[in-house]
């Protein structure tokens, strides 16, 4: 099972390999370290190791979660104090032409903010851009588990990642404020964030939904306005 690259983000915990030459996870990777194979997320390495996600993204300085590279080498727990070089590229969210892509399964979501909306579209931006006050309610979509909560990740200013089941995970960025923490479940209509502009020149709320680590149209899964 996947989730978000960042994201994104999938699975159940698996313990560290037994091989002293290996980390417990790809082909031929130090001990300490986890070599990227073609599927892979950021979100089901860090739980094959036991580790949260933003303790993985910091201890590799990751700018973009989702843009691992099949082969990359990641520091996991126990791993050396100076990790290998990263071949991340960062890429902001923002609107493009791109056909829509839906999911092979629905998930009932709700509005995570009030406010206009446009939709972003393109294989990194099917989410949707929601322009409201500074200060307002970011409610989680769907009822999950807080997989990321931070501003670790440059494009995205401080933002909140949402696990809600083996599958699916929301992403919330350019908040203000965050009032969640990581690993904390909330319901859906939580607040876990206050609407703001950071990493962005407008107050919006940038809204994302991945499936198996894929971002796909989070508009075919929230209510019609």
């Amino acid at each position: 099972m996947r989730l978000l690259m960042l994201f994104i983000m999938s699975l159940a915990l698996v313990a560290c390999g037994s091989s002293p030459k290996q980390s417990g996870g790809g082909s031929s990777a130090p001990m300490g370290y986890y070599r990227v194979m073609k599927g892979d997320t950021l979100a089901n390495i860090a739980r094959k190791h036991g580790q949260s996600l933003g303790s993985i993204v910091k201890a590799n300085n990751i700018k973009n979660p989702n843009q691992l590279q099949v082969g990359q080498l990641l520091r996991v727990r126990g791993g050396a104090a100076t990790p290998p070089a990263s071949t991340v590229t960062v890429s902001t969210p923002k609107a493009t032409t791109a056909a829509s892509v839906a999911a092979p399964r629905r998930i009932q979501l709700i509005w995570p903010a009030q406010g206009s909306h446009r939709r972003g579209t393109g294989p990194h931006s099917q989410g949707v851009f929601i322009t409201g006050a500074r200060g307002s309610d970011v409610k989680a979509a769907a009822a999950g588990k807080v997989m990321y909560a931070g501003s670790g990740l440059r494009g995205y200013g401080q933002m909140v990642i949402v696990s809600h089941d083996a599958n699916f995970i929301s992403v919330y960025a350019h908040n203000d404020a965050i009032t969640v923490k990581e690993n904390q479940s909330v319901k859906q209509g939580q607040t876990i964030a206050k609407m703001g502009s950071t990493d962005t020149t407008a107050v919006q709320l940038y809204f994302e939904l991945r499936y198996n680590g894929k971002a796909v149209d989070a508009t075919r899964h929230l209510p019609s306005k």
